[in-house]
C-alpha cells in the first residue's frame, strides 16, 4: 500500500510538472515509464534481502561464498548472501546481542560455542521444520542451536626434514629427547587439554570428563618449548618459518601446508580430534527464517560440499556426499570412513560445561 500511494503521488506531481511546462511530453512519458517499472519492481525490491555469514578469514570467504551463497542466491532471486572474514568469536557475538545491534545473521563457531550461546539466550534455536537432521550424518552435527553443514580436524603435522622417524601420535608429541624442537598448540584449551590427556594414554572414548589437574600439568611440561596461535593464519606460518617443527593445527591448515611444500610438512590423522563445523545464528539476528533457509540448504546439497572439501579441505557431513567424493580427494577429508576411524569425536557438551573455567586456568599454565 505505501508503494501505491507514493507511485501515486509521483504520478500528480509528474502530471502538473507537465501541465506546467517543466516536463516535456518525452520527459513525461520517460517519468511514467519510470514509474511503471517501479511497481513491476516492487515485489522483487521487497524481498530482496542481505544475510551476512561471517567466518575466520582466509580463503573462506571464497570457499563459503561459491558453496554455500552462490547456491542460495540462484534459488533466491534477489537475496544477497554476503561474506564477512572479521572472526564470529563467541564474545563478540554476546557483545553484539546484548548490545542490541544485531547485523550477522550466521556464523561459524563450535558445538561447545553453539551450546554456551544457547544457554545464555544469545542464540537462535535451530527450526528443524526447516532445517533436516536428516541431512547430517552423525547426531553432534545437529544441535539445539546449531548446525554443521561442514566438519573439520585438528591434527597432528609435523616437518619431515628435520625428523628421521615419523610421529604416530600425541606421546610422540611430548615426548622432546625422540623428536627435539618447538611445539605449536592452539591458545585455547579446547583441543590442547583433549591432546594432553591422549599423550598420557588415555583412551579418547572414555577420557571424558577429562582428568584436568593431570591435563593441565602435562601442558605445563611443554611451556618452555612451545609457540601458541590464535587463528589459523597464524598457525601455517609457525610452521612454514620453521619456528615450530611440531604442532596440533586444523587440517584445513596443514593441507594447504602439506600441498605448498611438496610434502615436506606431513599430518596424520591418527588420533586427530574430529569436531562438527557448527553454524549459529546470533538471537535477534536480522536474517530470521530466511537465514534458517540458508543454513538448510548448506547441509542438504551435498555436491557443494565436496567442492568446499576440494578447495579447502572441509569435510562434507551430507551422508549422500560421500559418494561424490572423487579418489584423490579422499585423503584430506576427514569423515572419509578410512580417516575416521583413526579419530575420536570430541565432547562438545562436556567442553560447554567446562570452557569458560578452564580457559583461564589453561593461560596461567602456558604462561608461567
Amino acid at each position: 500500500m505505501e508503494l501505491q500511494s507514493f507511485q501515486q503521488d509521483c504520478h500528480v506531481l509528474a502530471r502538473e510538472l507537465h501541465a506546467r511546462g517543466k516536463l516535456s511530453r518525452r520527459q513525461f512519458g520517460r517519468a511514467l515509464a519510470a514509474l511503471a517499472a517501479v511497481g513491476a519492481a516492487g515485489p522483487a525490491r521487497a524481498d530482496g534481502r542481505e544475510l551476512v555469514m561471517v567466518n575466520w578469514g582466509g580463503l573462506a570467504n571464497q570457499g563459503f561464498g561459491n558453496a554455500y551463497g552462490k547456491p542460495f542466491e540462484a534459488s533466491h532471486p534477489g537475496v544477497k548472501v554476503v561474506q564477512d572474514s572479521t572472526g564470529p568469536s563467541a564474545g563478540r557475538i554476546r557483545t553484539m546481542v546484548q548490545s542490541g545491534k544485531v547485523t550477522w545473521d550466521l556464523c561459524d563457531s563450535s558445538t561447545s560455542s553453539s551450546i554456551l550461546l544457547g544457554k545464555d539466550n544469545l542464540a537462535t534455536k535451530i527450526d528443524y521444520s526447516i532445517v533436516n537432521k536428516a541431512d547430517a550424518t552423525d547426531p553432534s552435527f545437529t544441535e539445539e542451536y546449531g548446525a554443521a553443514p561442514y566438519s573439520f580436524s585438528s591434527v597432528l603435522i609435523y616437518d619431515s626434514a628435520k625428523y628421521k622417524e615419523a610421529p604416530t601420535g600425541w606421546k610422540d608429541f611430548w615426548d622432546l629427547k625422540k623428536f627435539p624442537g618447538t611445539r605449536l598448540l592452539r591458545k585455547d584449551p579446547l583441543t590442547s587439554l583433549d591432546a594432553a590427556m591422549v599423550s598420557l594414554g588415555a583412551d579418547p572414548k572414555t577420557m571424558y570428563p577429562l582428568a584436568e589437574k593431570d591435563a593441565l600439568k602435562r601442558l605445563g611440561d611443554l611451556r618452555k618449548d612451545c609457540l601458541y596461535w590464535s587463528n589459523g593464519s597464524e598457525s601455517e606460518q609457525f610452521i612454514r618459518t620453521g619456528e615450530a617443527s611440531m604442532g596440533c593445527i586444523w587440517h584445513t591448515r596443514a593441507t594447504v601446508l602439506e600441498k605448498e611444500s611438496n610434502g615436506r610438512f606431513k599430518f596424520i590423522w591418527n588420533q586427530g580430534m574430529l569436531q562438527a563445523g557448527i553454524f549459529v545464528m546470533p538471537k535477534n539476528n536480522p536474517g530470521g527464517e530466511l537465514a534458517q533457509q540458508l543454513l538448510a540448504s548448506m547441509l542438504a546439497n551435498p555436491t557443494p560440499q565436496v567442492e568446499l572439501l576440494k578447495f579447502l579441505g572441509n569435510g562434507p557431513t551430507n551422508p549422500k556426499a560421500a559418494a561424490l567424493v572423487p579418489e584423490a580427494d579422499r585423503k584430506n577429508n576427514p569423515t572419509d570412513p578410512a580417516n575416521a576411524a583413526k579419530q575420536f569425536v570430541m565432547s562438545g557438551q562436556w567442553w560447554a560445561a567446562n570452557y569458560t573455567r578452564l580457559t583461564q586456568e589453561f593461560l596461567d599454565v602456558i604462561t608461567g
